[in-house]
């Protein structure tokens, strides 16, 4: 049976990854609210005020799930380079075992996003 097995570059490596997609996708939200506020100030039919409430919260929900990915990245970073300041860059199954989760958990929240953006995007052509 094979087990996954991470050595502290390679979590490295793919944190770097993470955190530059998690930043693209802070920066997308900024784009998105901005469109929020622009269709606000045009719009006053009821059901498209409803809609523009729901991406709106979605956005909230989705800029606090980037901030928990991001905690959860940095702390990971801390435990790697806690292991190195030892000289210990032994695997640590543990940690091993953490990042394989929150790989899971990464993909997941990229399918989200990317349903809630194809989403919006119908919206804002719809109502733009």
């Amino acid at each position: 049976m094979k087990k996954d097995v991470l050595e502290n570059a390679s979590m490295h490596f793919e944190h770097e990854q993470w955190k530059g997609e998690l930043a693209f996708w802070k920066d997308e939200l900024k784009f998105f609210n901005s469109k929020l506020s622009e269709l606000v100030s045009r719009w006053t039919n009821k059901d498209v005020l409803a809609q523009l409430e729901h991406y709106q919260n979605e956005f909230i929900l989705h800029g606090g799930v980037i901030q928990d990915l991001q905690e959860t990245i940095d702390k990971h970073e801390t435990r790697i380079a806690g292991q190195s300041k030892t000289g210990e860059d032994a695997l640590d199954i543990h940690l091993t075992k953490e990042h394989v989760a929150f790989r899971n958990k990464i993909e997941t929240q990229r399918h989200i996003y990317s349903e809630l953006k194809k989403e919006f995007f119908r919206f804002l052509e719809k109502y733009m």
